[in-house]
């Protein structure tokens, strides 16, 4: 039985040697064409093929040599077969530019013109179309080579159409000034490399033999001492692992972001692994690598196997060096899943580090990362710095969560934690499990809020967080998760005492101060005083209170600054430019200089006048609060409330909107959008009366249009809505239906085309 497998064995690996020549195992990788184990298609095998080596022009001039300059790597020479005999699929002439891509992979050769005929297999080009012309150059394509459609641009540069084919070591630029006859070269070509066999690297060859073989363990642990492709390595890599197109679609210049294609980046990620090993803080560089698997997700697989590889027969397991690559291994199994194949693998790769090695630092993180790939879902962002630490020591992390006023709560949380996970745990431990509200958390800034969608991962928003703080324009923004009333549908049975009931009170005085609630200013005054008596009871000259922006809204003092703002100006006018100023004094910057004066002078006038009002408005709230003597903490919040509860929006979610009357009507800007449990309202900014109010039962269909822009069908008339926020608008109005049992409401989608939403 012995001797069976082995013999086994020892069959199938036989063509590794030439496979491992262009993934990775010997310096003279760029010496060699990928080996196909396929048949060619016109009958040719492997066997048929042999490898010439030219001879190199000097100074890029053209001689009589028998290789041409553009054949400086290895050509595939066809023994017996003429053109006459074989399969000629298109030909004709097309002015060609190459690359070798060793020197400068951007500097291209003159552009000359050749009969170029593609066959089955290849494409090759001729110095005429005789029958017994020379052949020039030869261009193998396999599964692995690709072609770009001709660029319009560079048409109206050139005056040609080109299309460019990119293979394993050459790289064609071809031309011809007729765009049909450079789209039949591009199709007939693409047609060529999607009927060419896949070819498959070494390493997946070695991955399908585990695979097949992985009930019998003697076989496995052969297969991984006789293949040295499999087994960490010092040495750099010159191929990736896995198949990768010669070439990409996008390698017409440098991209943004610095990729080049997917088998240079696979190589340079490999390099980053082996910098791992000595980096003292490798937190950076990891981040760094999920990043770029992140941005170019096909190197997903790639990494992956390059971390089994690194993590399988080291020099010292469990040292330093081989825990690094593990933990890198942790972090990438939290934030992606590989492809079936590759998870196949990495699994019989954890099953068999946990037999060798069990007990070990090994085995644990082999069995952290099984149980994190059964929960990893797809991530919005690769793991911050915090998260990459915690990960490297297989722990979770502490997130800070705000409740309405001046609380919050620690949660504990994993890299797979949803929104929805930490909302269910925060109402359990708050008790608000009979609720008939509904809450949600929230991202959210000085300026800027959103309800946070519950199948959101938590983790994603810290990565999101941290990138937003280290952002320059954002320094200044303190940015946090808020956990907070999402849909209002009862207050009335809400226990005066119970912590829900001060939420509301907590996010109704929100509402206030952000100058949303549309009341009286007498009324806001005396909201604000009992705001007073709630945090500090009883007035004393010796209690400090807050700020007047804490409890009153901010825009009605403006708003009472700004109405003096114009008479101001135009006395300031009157005397910095009297009627008997001539035109000719304004020359040389007076003018400059004499509004830049004046923009000063009424900047400070603005910033006294918001001084004085803003004493008067403070002076004002102080009397009303000292009539408030003796109300209790829990009197003061539900007068509050009772007060708060007399404004018609009570309890809406507003919106800031420009709205649309039917498709063809008016702007009219700067309104509300007020939604709550029974209806949809619109408001004008300042007006306590919602000027239209639609019931959801009036609502033919609503809906996103596009990013920006959210459309209202009622009774054939269109209401279309500007908002940056239309996303959380539907996620609101879909929310309220469910709660009143309205199972199916007809959703307009971008297309128009209607589907039915719960």
């Amino acid at each position: 039985m012995t001797s069976c497998w082995m013999f086994w064995i020892s069959c199938c690996r036989n063509g590794f040697s030439e496979l491992s020549r262009d993934y990775g195992e010997s310096r003279r990788d760029e010496e060699y064409e990928l080996h196909r184990t396929e048949p060619l298609c016109n009958g040719r095998s492997v066997q048929d093929v042999h490898l010439t080596q030219p001879q190199h022009i000097v100074n890029g001039s053209e001689s009589s040599l028998q290789v041409p300059e553009e054949m400086q790597s290895l050509i595939a020479e066809v023994k017996g077969k003429g053109e006459e005999e074989r399969d000629v699929v298109v030909k004709g002439w097309l002015s060609i530019q190459k690359r070798s891509g060793v020197s400068n992979p951007w500097l291209w050769s003159r552009l000359r013109k050749y009969w170029f005929v593609l066959y089955n297999d290849s494409l090759e080009y001729y110095s005429s179309s005789e029958k017994n012309a020379k052949r020039l150059g030869t261009l193998v394509l396999t599964s692995l080579c690709s072609v770009v459609l001709p660029s319009k641009q560079t048409y109206k540069e050139t005056g040609y159409w080109n299309f460019i084919v990119y293979g394993r070591k050459h790289c064609y630029r071809l031309h011809t000034k007729d765009l049909k006859e450079a789209l039949q070269w591009v199709n007939a070509i693409q047609k060529v490399i999607d009927s060419v066999a896949p070819t498959e690297t070494p390493t997946q060859l070695l991955i399908r033999d585990i695979k097949e073989n992985s009930s019998n363990l003697d076989v496995v642990e052969e297969i991984y001492k006789r293949n040295s492709v499999l087994q960490h390595t010092k040495e750099p890599l010159y191929a990736p692992l896995l198949a990768f197109p010669y070439g990409s679609l996008d390698q017409t210049g440098p991209s943004s972001k610095g990729y080049t294609s997917l088998r240079e980046e696979a190589v340079k990620l490999f390099n980053s692994l082996q910098q791992l090993e000595a980096e003292r803080d490798p937190i950076p560089l990891m981040q760094g690598i999920l990043q770029t698997c992140f941005d170019l997700q096909p190197l997903i697989d790639e990494v992956y196997c390059q971390l089994l590889r690194q993590t399988t027969g080291t020099p010292h397991p469990g040292d330093q060096a081989d825990l690094r690559y593990w933990q890198l291994l942790t972090c990438m199994s939290c934030t992606f899943v590989p492809e079936e194949s590759i998870l196949q693998f990495l699994n019989m790769h954890l099953n068999r580090t946990q037999r060798l090695f069990p007990e070990t630092e090994m085995a644990k993180y082999a069995e952290f990362i099984s149980e994190s790939l059964l929960k990893t879902k797809l991530r919005q962002c690769v793991p911050s710095c915090e998260e990459i630490l915690v990960l490297m020591h297989r722990q979770e992390m502490v997130c800070t969560i705000h409740l309405p006023g001046s609380g919050s709560c620690k949660i504990t949380i994993s890299s797979h934690t949803t929104a929805e996970e930490v909302v269910q745990k925060i109402i359990q431990d708050l008790g608000l499990e009979h609720s008939h509200n509904i809450f949600a958390l929230y991202e959210q800034s000085s300026l800027w809020e959103r309800a946070v969608g519950k199948e959101t991962i938590i983790a994603d928003i810290l990565t999101r967080f941290e990138n937003l703080m280290s952002d320059e324009k954002c320094l200044h923004s303190q940015w946090r998760l808020c956990f907070k009333l999402y849909c209002l549908l009862d207050t009335d049975r809400v226990p005066k005492d119970s912590i829900e009931y001060k939420f509301i009170f907590e996010q109704a005085h929100e509402t206030m101060i952000r100058g949303c609630m549309a009341v009286a200013e007498e009324t806001l005054q005396s909201l604000a005083a009992l705001r007073l008596q709630y945090l500090n009871s009883d007035f004393s000259t010796h209690t400090p209170y807050p700020r007047l922006e804490e409890i009153f809204p901010m825009g009605v003092i403006q708003a009472h600054v700004y109405a003096t703002k114009t008479l101001y100006s135009s006395k300031c006018c009157s005397k910095s430019f009297p009627n008997t100023l001539f035109p000719g004094a304004l020359h040389n910057g007076l003018w400059t200089n004499a509004l830049q004066k004046l923009k000063a002078e009424e900047d400070q006038q603005l910033i006294g006048r918001m001084k004085e009002e803003g004493t008067a408005v403070m002076t004002a709230i102080i009397e009303k609060w000292k009539q408030l003597q003796g109300l209790t903490k829990e009197e003061s919040m539900l007068k509050y409330l009772t007060i708060a509860k007399e404004w018609p929006g009570f309890g809406s979610s507003l919106f800031e909107v420009d709205l649309y009357m039917n498709s063809g009507g008016s702007l009219i800007s700067k309104l509300w959008l007020g939604i709550d449990a029974k209806a949809v309202s619109i408001y004008q900014q300042g007006e306590p009366e919602p000027f239209e109010t639609y019931c959801y039962s009036q609502i033919a269909s609503y809906g996103k249009l596009d990013k920006n822009t959210f459309k209202i069908t009622v009774d054939e008339k269109d209401l279309i809505f500007e908002t940056n926020k239309v996303d959380d608008i539907i996620g609101l109005i879909q929310m309220y239906l469910t709660c009143n049992g309205r199972k199916h409401h007809r959703l307009r989608t971008e297309s128009g085309s209607e589907t039915l939403h719960p």
